[in-house]
Parts: C-alpha cells; structure tokens; sequence
C-alpha cells in the first residue's frame, strides 16, 4: 500500500485549485525578479581578455560569433581534473545543443566556459558530444575577475567550502573521485551563468546566477519537480555515459 495521501477526485480538485493560485503568485513574482533583473547597471568590461577556443584565441567580443547578446555556462572543470567535468554540469551541458537554434534567432550567442586547458575539454566535448562553442579561460584572469573561479587563499576565508573540504559528505567524497581532484581544487570552480551584451562596440557585464541557486540546474531537474515522488535527499549525478546501470 502506499504511504501517500490517497483521495477522491473533488479532494484532489481542491487542493490543485489551492497549489494553483500559488503558483500564479510564484509566476507573478517570476515576473517581477526579471524586470529587476534587466534593471542592473550594465558594466562596461576595460580588460582585454584572449580565450582559448579550438579555432584558436579569441577576444570577449569575438565570442558573440555576430550577435549582440553572449550568454554562458560555466561548467566545473579545472586544471586539477584528472578524469573530467563536475557530472552535475555535464547533465546541464547535455540539454544546452538544443536551445541554441531558438536563441541564436533571438541574437543570443550560448556558448560554455572552464578553466581546463583546451585540449581537454576539446576532448571532453568530444566525449560528450556536445556541439557549443567550448571555451577554456586557462591561464586567464577572466574566471577570477568574474567570480567563475577562486583562487585558493578566497577559497580558505569561505567558511561553508571549508566546512565542506574538512567534513565532506559521502557523496561528496564520490564527486571528487568522479572529477579526479582533492575537493580543495574542485570546490574552487563556481558553477554560473553569465551574460554579456555588446553595444556601440563595447562589451558589457550583465548578469551573473550561480549555484545553488534553481536556475543553475539541468533542465531534466525542473521536469521531475513536477513528477509524484520527491528527489532522493543527496544531490548525486552521473555523466549519461556512466550511469550505474548501464
């Protein structure tokens, strides 16, 4: 038998019309955050900064491939990574190829970045088959300038990173054999979304979301939010090609 609250049909009506309005106050709210969100002072970017791309260096502008508008991920994957990505990123950069048809019309270039060299993650795109423009900004200031990574020292004031580097859950200890790096290297790389705009022929810093917050989670994630039983409790991932039952 199930432990779940079973009813009838007008008892499920009535508490979906409850759940209902709800949500439209969530979606109102949603609404309201991404106006605010447009509102950010838009910051211009001084610096020249040159990343590595498989066609060769390219400046921040370059990556616009055209378009006004840059929108990025940055995937977990430092120099430190032995075996490869953060799992959790690489399910989020495996639902990231079919947008990018629909945004590019709307003058959005969606491209990734990480801080391994480009060799490796030309490799990993590879293995992944991804088809996005990977960008590596190894050896560059840019991740440290835009929050995307921490150096050690700003790593070591963060009381949360670490609490989790001396006191790492279990399944924290399998995330870091899974990327092949000492937590106190892995836990620097900041997973995030970031945008630019480029207007008059200047680059602009926009907006920057990293996790935990929702938005910096797969797609698939949102989808089973709306599915019966509830997540397991520890945040787990497997890259699609290692599943434990396959």
């Amino acid at each position: 038998m199930t432990e779940h609250k079973v009813g009838t049909q007008e008892e499920w009506q009535t508490a979906r019309d409850e759940l209902a309005g709800i949500e439209a106050e969530h979606a109102e709210l949603g609404r309201k955050v991404a106006e605010k969100r447009r509102e950010l002072p838009w910051v211009p970017v001084d610096k020249n900064y040159e990343l590595d791309t498989a066609e060769g260096k390219k400046t921040l502008a370059e990556l616009f491939d055209g378009r006004s508008e840059l929108l990025a991920y940055n995937i977990m994957f430092g120099p430190d990574f032995e075996v490869g990505a953060c799992p959790g990123c690489s399910n989020l950069g495996d639902e990231l190829d079919a947008t990018r048809v629909h945004l590019n019309h709307r003058d959005v270039t969606l491209i990734c970045f990480s801080r391994a060299p480009i060799d490796r993650l030309t490799a990993y795109k590879e293995r992944m088959r991804w088809t996005f423009p990977y960008v590596s900004t190894y050896g560059s200031d840019f991740p440290f300038d835009f929050g995307l990574a921490m150096t050690p020292e700003q790593a070591e004031r963060i009381s949360e990173v670490k609490e989790m580097v001396d006191n790492p859950p279990g399944w924290l200890q399998d995330w870091s054999q899974q990327i092949g790096a000492d937590l106190e290297d892995g836990l620097r790389e900041n997973p995030s979304f970031i945008a630019f705009v480029r207007d008059n022929g200047n680059v602009y810093h926009t907006y920057t979301v990293a996790a935990p917050d929702p938005f910096v989670a797969p797609y698939h994630s949102f989808l089973l939010d709306r599915t019966p039983k509830p997540p397991p409790e520890e945040p787990r991932a497997w890259r699609k090609d290692e599943y434990p039952d396959t």
